[in-house]
């Protein structure tokens, strides 16, 4: 069973938006066998793996610098259980239309409300499609998967796959581990439609004069959505762009309805939570055909950003970027992607640089804190991390207001918690913006978690106070996780005598208010592009690198690049510290942007 591996694979007519890109290897798979073998090969176990589908949710931000792999898994069988209950099963590969095709064929309800919907049947769970009062989690029943950690298959229960509103455990911690092979549906031995709630199947159901069936029901969603989206076969684009926003029921009344009386909303099932369709939010912004490039908003849907010939990605991230921004402004609510933006590339954000009383200290004359250089002026240490599409803040300092408004950050995906020391737990009430369309996610030591517990109960009360902060808090151990499809490898480091965690991503690392680190966290650090590390002083001091011992290390460990941060004032002015460290070690200031791959 021989595997083979394409280099510079070109992957332009693998996507729906038709975005010029290559990926540095590629391979199809037909079996779980050869997936098993793949996932022990040097090609996967040395490089970023993705998984690609049918191409109809992804946005390739530039040449994919890892390896693609795409499922060749076919075959759709029923298995009826009894006279009404019919268990469709469906290979990965099988695309979705094929599917719901044949249950309309074989007299099988519950999947017509999703006809035209784009992309493959391994796609379908992933996303939680929907459509039209439908969601593919209603009718899941088992979801087959290889789980790329343990190299073994295992099958997935609806209720372990954790659907919610476009989303499931293959976007969050499954992302990038378990990859579907195959798909059970549950579904009814009846041609006739049941989900007839959405406005135009009711519409439907009355012209008829009696209850449609599911070959009408498909033919009638069919139809709408071609009305209104254009066809990826002309016109590059990816479906619906963004997620329709879930917000707090407060922050709808007290908010958003202040700034604009007229937003539609939806109930949810929690009663705490409302949601807001986007396509509106976008329409009313005044933003329906705007246009960068070839990229822009599509007419006759606001959802849908379409490539009309030769858009770049960036023409399409430019686009979406300003949709954002601008419905912020008008409606005070953030707009999530739901397209999968793939980028090799990791940019970090030093939000902050200095150590726990900042730069300048308060009372202090000495010519760094008095210095005119800005950066010198140092606020307490947190960084932006962005990666495909992914953003994910590395502590949060008592300065982080305002480091979020110098840097203009509007939305995070997660953010990772070193320690509980105040100077990098401190701004944690001001995160309560981010909390706005659900629980915000938050990864820490299960020691923190019972210190912040304690130190910020009023955010885990279960009374729902108007305006807390609202987090979903995620304990770690010393192995990796994955958010959202990044792998993100925990260090232990010793913090004096405290153990506290630094952050491995990709060739990135980031570890602050080390003094030592054991040879077996070391071998974690090896091959780095970037590595951020601590160095507080000159003189010596019982918890922390000084500058000389994170140039020990450094030397050591031999990254490409490497950034100080976590400065005291004692380390003297910038501009003199810079001209003193080696070629390849640069001094971090508040602001600074570093990219790597």
């Amino acid at each position: 069973m021989e595997i083979k591996f394409e280099q510079n694979k070109d992957l332009t007519s693998l996507n729906t938006f038709h975005i010029k890109a290559k990926a540095k290897l590629f391979a199809t798979y037909s079996r779980v066998e050869e997936l098993h073998k793949i996932s022990f090969s040097p090609e996967f176990m040395e490089n970023e793996v993705f998984y690609l589908g049918g191409g109809s949710n992804v946005l390739f931000n530039g040449d994919f610098d890892g390896l693609v792999l795409k499922s060749e898994i076919k075959g759709i069988k029923r298995y009826d259980k009894d006279s009404e209950t019919v268990f469709l099963i469906a290979g990965a590969a099988e695309l979705w239309t094929d599917v719901v095709d044949f249950a309309i064929k074989e007299g099988l309800a519950g999947i017509e409300n999703l006809a035209a919907i784009p992309g493959t049947a391994g796609a379908a769970p992933v996303q939680n499609i929907g459509a039209y009062g439908s969601e593919i989690g209603e009718v899941i029943h088992k979801v087959e998967c290889f789980d790329v950690i343990s190299h073994n298959t295992l099958t997935l229960t609806a209720e372990q796959c954790r659907f919610g509103y476009r989303d499931s455990i293959f976007k969050n911690e499954g992302k990038g581990r378990y990859v579907v092979l195959r798909v059970s549906l549950k579904l009814k031995n009846s041609n006739l439609a049941e989900n007839l709630n959405y406005g135009p199947l009711k519409k439907l159901k009355e012209k008829l004069g009696r209850t449609p069936t599911i070959s009408e029901v498909a033919k009638e969603v069919t139809e709408i959505r071609n009305s209104k989206l254009p066809d990826p076969a002309k016109i590059g684009n990816a479906g619906s762009f963004f997620k329709n926003p879930v917000v707090r029921i407060y922050f709808y009344k007290e908010v958003m309805s202040t700034l604009c009386p007229d937003i539609p909303y939806y109930e949810t099932e929690d009663p705490y939570y409302v949601k807001i369709p986007a396509g509106w939010l976008i329409e009313h912004a005044g933003l329906k055909g705007f246009s960068i490039g070839d990229a822009e908003v599509y007419p006759q849907q606001c959802l849908v950003i379409a490539n009309k010939g030769e858009a770049s990605s960036g023409d399409v991230i430019e686009v979406a970027s300003h949709v954002v921004k601008t419905v912020l402004s008008k409606f005070g609510v953030v707009l999530r992607p739901e397209v999968n933006i793939i980028d090799s590339e990791i940019k970090v954000t030093i939000l902050g640089s200095g150590t726990s009383k900042g730069i300048p200290e308060i009372g202090c004359h000495c010519p760094v804190c008095t210095s005119t250089d800005p950066k010198d002026k140092r606020t307490r240490c947190s960084a932006l991390v962005e990666t495909r599409g992914v953003r994910l803040l590395i502590d949060v300092s008592p300065d982080f207001r305002m480091q979020a408004l110098n840097n203009e950050i509007s939305y995070l995906d997660a953010a990772l918690i070193t320690h509980n020391h105040y100077d990098h737990v401190g701004g944690f009430d001001d995160l309560r913006p981010f909390c706005a369309n659900g629980k915000f996610p938050i990864y820490l030591r299960p020691d923190v978690n019972a210190d912040l517990h304690r130190r910020l109960d009023y955010c885990f009360s279960d009374t729902h106070y108007p305006g807390v902060p609202s987090f979903e808090m995620n304990e770690i151990e010393n192995a990796p996780f994955m958010i959202k499809g990044v792998r993100i490898s925990p260090v232990t480091v010793m913090h004096g005598k405290v153990p506290i965690v630094g952050f491995r991503i990709g060739n990135f690392a980031y570890i602050t208010d080390a003094k030592t680190i054991e040879e077996e966290e070391k071998e974690k650090l090896a091959g780095l592009d970037v590595l951020v590390v601590n160095g507080l002083r000159d003189k010596d001091h019982f918890a922390h690198f000084t500058i000389a011992e994170a140039l020990e290390l450094i030397e050591e460990l031999k990254p490409k690049r490497a950034y100080l941060t976590h400065f005291c004032h004692e380390v003297g002015k910038h501009c003199d510290l810079e001209r003193r460290l080696p070629e390849n070690v640069f001094p971090c200031y508040d602001g600074m942007t570093i990219i790597t791959k």
